[in-house]
């Protein structure tokens, strides 16, 4: 009684742990309102064919809905200057992209962001600190976390 009682308090730490988790400089690679749409669909190409995934805005993907250049566009930019650990220059797609300091994220289509990595860093603690405790999280259960809290690379 006592191992499932100490996953469920773990698992509680790890929510807990990831709700206050403050990391400065997050930022996202966002369309500027201004950006036309030719200038939109060129740039959006350019994102998708280096390096950007893009399979979050296709007709299955979580991110599809809105079905619209602007809302594919940011996300793939935004791709595209995460895996690009956002570097300067990486978000200007010649002048169509900006930089935004609030998460873009809506219903189910998450955006990555720095901030997603640090998840990951506290749930790998999470799981050495209850390897250490002798009551191992099972390979499921942090599947099942890390489904909550994903890793964007």
């Amino acid at each position: 009684m006592a191992v499932p009682v100490l996953k469920l308090v773990l698992f509680f730490l790890s929510l807990l742990v990831n709700s206050f988790l403050v990391v400065q400089g997050t930022s996202w690679c966002v369309v500027r309102s201004d950006a036309s749409n030719q200038a939109l669909q060129t740039a959006l190409d350019y994102a998708c064919g280096s390096g950007a995934d893009c399979s979050p805005i296709q007709s299955s993907g979580l991110c599809f809905l809105p079905n619209t250049i602007q809302a594919h566009a940011s996300y793939a930019f935004n791709s595209y200057y995460q895996r690009r650990a956002m570097a300067p220059g990486s978000c200007d797609f010649s002048g169509t992209a900006t930089i935004a300091k609030t998460d873009p994220s809506y219903g189910s289509c998450m955006y990555p962001s720095s901030q997603r990595y640090a998840c990951f860093s506290s749930l790998t603690l999470l799981k050495k600190l209850s390897l250490q405790l002798g009551f191992p999280l099972f390979s499921a259960e942090i599947q099942w976390l890390l489904f909550l809290f994903p890793v964007f690379y």
